[in-house]
């Protein structure tokens, strides 16, 4: 008998008896399905913190100030801060409950250290990023406000954090130079204070907790919101987001004179994560050597971007591993509906036999038919999982993104469950004897 015969007799078999075929199924259906569902929401929560973290740029090091503490701390502090970097980088970040500690102005990392950074690694380094949090607040004409979080940026800030403009431009260092008091707003908080109006060289009125004061608007950016804060804002009206202006004015409203932490921006093609160890070493050797309170530490966005992806993989493979488990539950109950089906046609395995039917393809007919049940079951659980994973991937808000290695690896993984559930019975089928066969009632 041809495979295609034992397949078109397997199929006969399992319409034959509906009911049976689909419990036999079910745990199949449900593992495939677990997995599948999982391995989809986790590779789009993958595939969007990866993108979300790239248009925050691969290529950035972030080297900030802390105090001297023992390598367990140190650690701890370091992962603080990349959460809070990660925070404020792609949309609004409060100053409000961001207490960050008071550190004397000799210590700050000043502008002549950066300058000697920037010409000792001037083949590696593109741009430098500076930023400081005036605070929260918002502006309004008295019938019309916005919130917004008032951040001082130099001119490479754009650069660094792939703020892309609408109108208008970025500000310039003949801005920062000059002390201008003059703004770059989101698209969003030009809509709701202008609607259609043309923002540009409009004037808006902001107040923060430390601040108040009247601004000039010179360009307007596409608001982004990055992957901490989806899902957090509640509505358009109440969206939060940056108002950029001159690193000088806001210097001069903290009373900073230097800085916490900088962004360094590598050039195409370097290697960020090597140089993230090169300049926090500089600094540490060349400004901080006799310094008895603080130091430098530094990390990558791609070094913190392969954690991130390396700890989501890990996770899917433990909880679909869990969930695998049903899968050698449905194996067992394959095997077990497979022994019901062969004693149940004892009579019709004499008779192939007495026909001369061969062992082997005694042996064929049955474990196709076992291949048939798991893949049949595995397919539709494909099917289920990847509309539950889509389903759970819109709920939390990212773009539905399949794994075409999990659905290949299920329906290879429900072959072999068919395959290794199915030899025994099949086994036990083809070395019966004829004569008993044919007795049996």
């Amino acid at each position: 008998m041809s495979i295609i015969e034992n397949i078109r007799l397997a199929f006969s078999s399992l319409i034959a008896n509906k009911m049976r075929a689909v419990l036999t199924m079910l745990g199949i259906i449900i593992g495939i399905g677990s997995v599948i569902g999982i391995m989809t929401m986790g590779n789009s929560l993958s595939g969007y913190m990866s993108s979300s973290m790239q248009s925050l740029g691969t290529n950035n090091v972030t080297i900030y100030l802390q105090d001297k503490t023992d390598e367990e701390e140190r650690t701890e502090n370091g992962f603080a801060q990349a959460q809070s970097y990660g925070a404020s980088t792609g949309a609004a970040m409060s100053a409000e409950g961001a207490t960050q500690p008071v550190i004397p102005e000799e210590d700050l990392i000043s502008s002549e250290m950066l300058a000697q950074v920037r010409e000792e690694f001037g083949d590696v380094i593109d741009f430098i990023s500076i930023t400081d949090t005036v605070g929260s607040g918002s502006t309004t004409d008295g019938k019309k406000y916005a919130n917004l979080s008032l951040l001082g940026v130099s001119t490479d800030y754009a650069q660094a954090n792939s703020v892309e403009m609408q109108a208008g431009r970025f500000l310039s260092s003949r801005d920062i130079d000059g002390n201008r008091k003059v703004a770059v707003v989101s698209e969003k908080l030009a809509e709701s204070m202008f609607g259609t109006s043309d923002p540009l060289g409009q004037q808006i009125f902001i107040t923060t907790e430390a601040h108040s004061g009247v601004y000039t608007i010179i360009g307007v950016y596409w608001y982004k919101a990055d992957v901490m804060s989806q899902g957090v804002q509640s509505s358009e009206k109440n969206l939060s987001t940056n108002v950029y202006i001159p690193l000088s004015i806001a210097n001069m409203i903290t009373g900073n004179n230097g800085n916490q932490s900088v962004t360094i921006v590598t050039k195409p093609g370097s290697d960020s994560i090597a140089f993230a160890t090169e300049v926090e070493q500089y600094f540490n050797d060349v400004f901080y050597a006799r310094n008895q309170d603080y130091q430098i530490s530094a990390f990558s966005m791609e070094d913190m971007m392969q954690t991130m992806v390396d700890l989501m993989a890990t996770l899917e493979i433990a909880i679909s591993a869990i969930a695998a488990i049903s899968l050698l539950v449905g194996g067992i109950g394959v095997m077990n509906i497979m022994l019901v089906s062969i004693t149940e046609r004892t009579r019709e395995i004499g008779t192939r036999k007495a026909l001369g039917a061969t062992n082997g393809e005694i042996r064929m007919q049955f474990i196709v038919e076992a291949i048939i049940i798991c893949l049949t079951g595995g397919l539709i659980g494909i099917g289920l999982g990847v509309l539950i994973g889509a389903a759970g991937a819109s709920l939390l808000g990212f773009p539905a993104n399949p794994s075409l290695f999990a659905i290949l690896l299920a329906t290879g993984f429900s072959t072999v469950i068919g395959l290794f559930f199915g030899y025994y019975p099949a086994n036990k089928a083809a070395k019966m004897d004829p004569i008993e066969a044919l007795r049996y009632e």
